[in-house]
């Protein structure tokens, strides 16, 4: 048996070291914090770590074709030189990964490549191209034993993998640390259109979209915007209407991208479409929504919804007759960026009391650490989940030392 483990600050540089770091803590019973750059280290519970371990050490591109659409990258390289690399290439992650550590000072593309998929972050593309672990090919990771496991591979169809990756994605650094990841990416788009309407209500706006993505035009792109954080985008075209906004992004060739364009907008008449951005407009603000720009500097508790799109308007208008809220739509109503008022439970209570009534699932994403101490951070999992859940974390973590209690107390 080794001695007790070193507290503090631990960044190995490869994947032996880290192995060593997290076997030598299982056998001592020392909790370790995960974290990549802690760019999203204040989302979840506090941490109970007795010390940190971060991959930000662990960084590069170890492979890229990009002829064969497939990139693997280590898990502490930045997303800013990923994307950077892809763009270089004319090719992008199509599930267009949201920052959120653009809501706690960060730059953007500060976070770790290993981070997005351990929180399955996944922006606005995601209703046309899928999530995060939708395009994971493998990984590479540490699990709780301190053992060096690996999951798929460079091809989609390595079935029983890619489930085993596909569970790692959105576990917060819970069941094993990622090492290194293995992705599939796609062109980046020659052309972007993206039509904005004023004024809408909620219902009147979400039954735009939802006409939107009905039709064959594929819509990557469909977010309603409050009015107040609407004022809050820099593109003064946007701000400066003091209204609602109402956006959808088409994205393809030239040719096709601009026909596409100009037939919505007809099918769109009745809700009175009244400005279309060129690409250079549309690109910066998708970038902005992706950044989450009109919650950056605020502070206030920020909660992340998911729900079905027809029942969106109904569930925030229930909400706000009990608290002020300010809501910003995407995916045509099916996932909710929401701003409450800086009170003691962040609105958790009137959240999960709607939710329950009107179905749904909400994570808080920002919030001080007393609030997030107390409350459910994670939407709360029926007992069959909840047992699932704690199946896998002894199936990987046996001792319970990978970021405890960060998702769900005494997991």
């Amino acid at each position: 048996m080794t001695g007790p483990m070193r507290l503090g600050f631990h960044a190995p540089d490869n994947v032996e070291e880290l192995a060593y770091l997290v076997a030598e803590a299982a056998d001592t019973r020392t909790p370790i914090e995960v974290m990549g750059r802690g760019t999203k280290r204040e989302v979840g519970r506090p941490g109970q770590g007795g010390t940190i371990v971060s991959s930000e050490n662990l960084s590069g591109v170890s492979l890229y074709e990009p002829s064969e659409l497939v990139l693997v990258a280590k898990a502490g390289t930045s997303l800013a030189q990923v994307e950077q690399l892809l763009a270089d290439n004319d090719q992008e992650l199509p599930f267009e990964p949201v920052d959120l550590g653009s809501l706690f000072g960060f730059d953007p593309g500060q976070g770790t490549f290993g981070s997005m998929f351990a929180a399955n972050l996944s922006g606005s593309r995601r209703i046309l191209r899928g999530s995060a672990r939708d395009h994971v090919l493998g990984v590479k990771a540490v699990n709780g034993r301190g053992e060096i496991v690996k999951a798929g591979g460079r091809v989609m169809k390595n079935v029983t993998g890619y489930d085993l990756s596909r569970a790692l994605c959105g576990s917060w650094g819970t069941l094993a640390i990622l090492t290194e990841v293995a992705v599939k990416v796609l062109p980046a788009q020659r052309e972007v259109h993206t039509i904005v309407c004023f004024g809408l209500t909620d219902q009147t706006a979400i039954e735009a979209l939802c006409i939107a993505h009905g039709t064959p035009f594929e819509v990557s792109g469909s977010v309603h915007i409050h009015a107040d954080l609407a004022k809050r985008f820099t593109d003064e075209a946007i701000a400066s209407q003091g209204a609602a906004v109402t956006a959808i992004r088409l994205e393809n060739f030239p040719a096709a991208a601009r026909y596409r364009a100009n037939r919505l907008r007809q099918m769109l008449l009745a809700y009175a479409p009244s400005l279309d951005l060129d690409t250079g407009q549309s690109r910066f603000f998708w970038h902005e929504v992706r950044t989450l720009k009109p919650f950056q500097r605020s502070g206030l508790p920020l909660w992340r919804i998911s729900t079905t799109p027809s029942s969106a308007s109904k569930l925030i208008g229930s909400v706000a007759r009990k608290i002020e809220v300010k809501p910003l739509y995407d995916w045509s109503g099916g996932l909710i960026w929401l701003e409450t008022p800086p009170l003691t439970d962040a609105g958790a209570v009137e959240i999960r009391r709607t939710l329950a009534e009107i179905g749904g699932h909400a994570t808080l994403i920002r919030a001080e650490a007393e609030a997030r101490s107390v409350i459910d951070v994670f939407q709360p999992l029926d007992p069959p989940l909840m047992a699932l859940t704690a199946s896998l974390k002894q199936a990987f973590d046996p001792v319970g030392i990978l970021n405890p209690g960060r998702m769900y107390e005494g997991i």
